[in-house]
C-alpha cells in the first residue's frame, strides 16, 4: 500500500499546501572533484583530503535541523549532486540516506538519485550505492568522442564511459547520463552519429545540454580573450536543438523539459519537483532549497565554501548563509519561469492563485495564433516550435 500525505494542517494561509502540488525532496551537495572542469560553474573545489566521517556526521545533523522543521512530510525523492557525489565513501551515503528516513516517512517509491562520473575510481563504488540506498544514477558521460573528452576536461575515455554504463546498468534500474552538445568544432552530422549512439545505451533518460560559456570558468576567460574556436554559430546550434528534439522523439524519449528526455514514467522525479514548485530541504555547500513553513515559503542559501559550511554546522548552528520569506508575487514569478521549461506546461489556476491576477490574456493569444504556445484543459505550455524561444515567450507572460 502506498504511503500517501499527511492531510493538511489548518492554516490561514490559502497558499500554504500550494508545494503539494510538486511535492518533498532532499537535495544533498557533495562540494568535492578530482579537478574542475574549464566549463562548469557549479559550486565544486578540489580537494586532496576529505574526512568522510566529518561530513556524514554534519549532513547528518543538518537533515535533523530541517526534520524538526518540517516533520512529518512524505519524502519523495533525495538527489546526491554537486560536485561530484561518486567521490562519496558509501558509508557516508548510506548515513545520509538513513538520517533522511529517520527525519521523514520516506514513499514508497521515493527516487533517490546520486551523480557519478564514468572513471574506474567511481564505478567501482557503483554496486555498494545500490547496496546503500540509491536506486537511480544520473552520469556525467558528455561526450561519446575522445577528443572532445579531452577538451573539455573530462577524466574518462569513451571506452571508460560504455563500460560505467554496462556496470550501472547490472546495479540500478534506472540510469540516466548527461551529454554536451554545440561544442567546439561539432558539425550537425557528427552530433545526429552521437545521439543516435546515445539512444541505443540510453536506458529511460538523458539529460542534452548545450554548451555554454559561463563568465568566472575557464573557458569564460578563455572565450573572453578569444581562444575558444570553433564555437557553433548560434543557427547552428538552434538547428542541433531542433534536430535533437525530432529524433529523441522517434525513438521514444520526448523531451518533457527544455534539455531533458525520457521515456514516458522514467522523467527525473526530483528534477519535477523544482519544475513544479514542491518543496525541497537542502544541505551541503552552496546549497539551495525552498520550505513552506508555518510563516510562509522561504528560500534557504547555504555557505558556498566548504570549510564556513562545515565549520558552522560542527559549531552546532546551520549551514544557512540566508534565509528569505518569498511574497506570493516571487513564487508566482518562480512557478512561470520553471513550470514553462515542461512538455506539460503550466496549471493557469494555479498561477492565478498564487499572482491573485491572471496572465496576459492578448499576449498568450498572439502567441498561440503563431504557433508558439499552447492552452488545453487549463494549462499552458511552449509547442516545440516555442521551446527554443522559450525566455522571449517568458518574457512577454511576465510583463
Amino acid at each position: 500500500m502506498n504511503q500517501h500525505m499527511p492531510a493538511p494542517a489548518a492554516s490561514a494561509d490559502p497558499l500554504a499546501d500550494d508545494w503539494r502540488a510538486g511535492g518533498f525532496g532532499l537535495y544533498v551537495h557533495w562540494p568535492f572533484c578530482a579537478s574542475k572542469c574549464p566549463y562548469c560553474d557549479f559550486n565544486s573545489h578540489v580537494s586532496a583530503a576529505v574526512d568522510q566521517g566529518e561530513w556524514a556526521a554534519a549532513y547528518r545533523a543538518e537533515i535533523a535541523r530541517l526534520g524538526a522543521e518540517l516533520p512529518g512530510r512524505v519524502l519523495n525523492s533525495i538527489f546526491f549532486g554537486g560536485g561530484t557525489p561518486s567521490l562519496m565513501a558509501p558509508e557516508t551515503v548510506a548515513a545520509v540516506i538513513e538520517a533522511a528516513r529517520a527525519a521523514w516517512p520516506l514513499a514508497n517509491d521515493i527516487e533517490i538519485s546520486l551523480e557519478a562520473n564514468p572513471t574506474s575510481v567511481e564505478m567501482s563504488r557503483f554496486r555498494a550505492y545500490a547496496d546503500g540506498g540509491v536506486n537511480r544514477l544520473s552520469m556525467g558521460v558528455q561526450a561519446l568522442d575522445d577528443d572532445d573528452l579531452k577538451r573539455l576536461g573530462r577524466m574518462h575515455s569513451v571506452s571508460d564511459a560504455r563500460a560505467a554504463f554496462d556496470i550501472a546498468r547490472a546495479c540500478f534500474d534506472r540510469v540516466s547520463f548527461d551529454l554536451i552538445y554545440a561544442r567546439q568544432h561539432q558539425t550537425r552530422a557528427a552530433w545526429r552519429d552521437e545521439l543516435r549512439q546515445a539512444l541505443s545505451m540510453a536506458v529511460d533518460h538523458l539529460s542534452l545540454y548545450q554548451l555554454t560559456v559561463e563568465p568566472g570558468t575557464a573557458f569564460g576567460a578563455r572565450h573572453a580573450k578569444g581562444g575558444l574556436k570553433g564555437l557553433p554559430e548560434d543557427d547552428l546550434a538552434a538547428d542541433m536543438y531542433l534536430e535533437t528534439q525530432d529524433i529523441c522523439e522517434a525513438a521514444g524519449m520526448p523531451c518533457y523539459e527544455v534539455s531533458n528526455h525520457a521515456r514516458p514514467g522514467s522523467e527525473s522525479r526530483h528534477n519535477l519537483i523544482y519544475w513544479r514548485q514542491g518543496d525541497w530541504a537542502a544541505v551541503g555547500p552552496g546549497a539551495h532549497g525552498r520550505m513552506t513553513l508555518p510563516s510562509g515559503r522561504v528560500a534557504t542559501e547555504a555557505y558556498r565554501d566548504p570549510a564556513e559550511w562545515l565549520g558552522a554546522v560542527r559549531a552546532g548552528g546551520s549551514g544557512e548563509s540566508l534565509r528569505e520569506g518569498q511574497s506570493p508575487d516571487d513564487r508566482a514569478l518562480e512557478y512561470l519561469l520553471m513550470s514553462m521549461r515542461l512538455g506539460e506546461g503550466m496549471d493557469l489556476a494555479r498561477h492565478r492563485a498564487l499572482a491573485r491576477a491572471d496572465l496576459p490574456a492578448a499576449a498568450i493569444a498572439d502567441m498561440a495564433g503563431m504557433g508558439l504556445v499552447r492552452q488545453v484543459d487549463g494549462r499552458l505550455a511552449a509547442t516545440g516550435q516555442g521551446r527554443p524561444i522559450l525566455n522571449a515567450i517568458l518574457r512577454e507572460l511576465a510583463a
